[in-house]
């Protein structure tokens, strides 16, 4: 069996796949990390080969090399990261190594759930954007502060504006609410400006943490994905 692992800034997300699709799926916050091991006990599975991709920090990422070590000393982990092509995906940037290998795991995971041309949005710490074209061609992104950097950026920068609790309103009539409102309105209008880029025909991939604060407010044809990046990381497996 494979283990699959989907290293972010917030939360380390696993998934075990067999020859026909995923045994077991789920996601510690890094702060958990030691307990990996029997998380992945109750799966009832023994993997024998991992691939991780990571935009973590190395303290993490060796933290997480430790405890697969420890608890599948047999285990073989290869770190994956973003080529010029594969798996029916072109990268378009011009050089395709630097491309973050969770954005181009999730053009993977989408391309193989989906053949029109896609949007595929991660809102999470940060929120990416990208889009994929009906051949497979990912065109260009874009990467902005999450919703809650936004938010503490606004706090920390300012003298008067609180880093607070507050309600979507289409007029705000509070600090709080026009903090939280033009937070999500700045991410709608960037998705959707991307996505009315694309054809006519095509949709939209949406998740991450902050997916169903967006998910309400979005005018656009979506499809629910947690999971993207992890399907990129099986897909890939050789």
């Amino acid at each position: 069996m494979l283990l699959c692992l989907d290293a972010g800034n917030s939360r380390l997300k696993w998934g075990i796949a067999h020859a026909t699709g995923w045994h077991a799926q789920g996601a510690l916050e890094w702060r958990r990390l030691a307990e990996l091991g029997e998380v992945l006990a109750t799966a009832q599975a023994t993997p024998h080969v991992a691939l991780l991709a990571s935009v973590a920090d190395i303290e993490r990422e060796t933290a997480l090399q430790d405890i697969l070590a420890r608890h599948y000393p047999d285990l073989t982990l290869t770190r994956l990261s973003a080529a010029a092509a594969a798996a029916g995906v072109k990268n378009g940037y011009a050089r395709p190594e630097t491309l973050g290998i969770d954005r181009w795991c999730a053009l993977i995971g989408a391309r193989r759930l989906e053949t029109r041309p896609c949007l595929v949005v991660t809102a999470g710490t940060a929120t990416t954007i990208d889009s994929l074209d009906a051949a497979g061609n990912f065109v260009g992104g874009l990467i902005l502060p999450g919703l809650d950097m936004m938010q503490t950026a606004l706090a920390k920068g300012t003298a008067r504006l609180p880093q607070t609790a507050g309600a979507y309103a289409d007029f705000p009539r509070d600090t709080a609410a026009a903090i939280v409102s033009g937070c999500l309105e700045a991410h709608i209008g960037a998705i959707e400006r991307a996505f009315h880029r694309l054809p006519n025909a095509a949709c939209c991939f949406l998740s991450g943490g902050a997916a169903p604060q967006l998910e309400p407010l979005l005018n656009l044809p979506l499809r629910h994905a947690q999971g993207l990046v992890l399907e990129g990381v099986r897909v890939l497996a050789p």
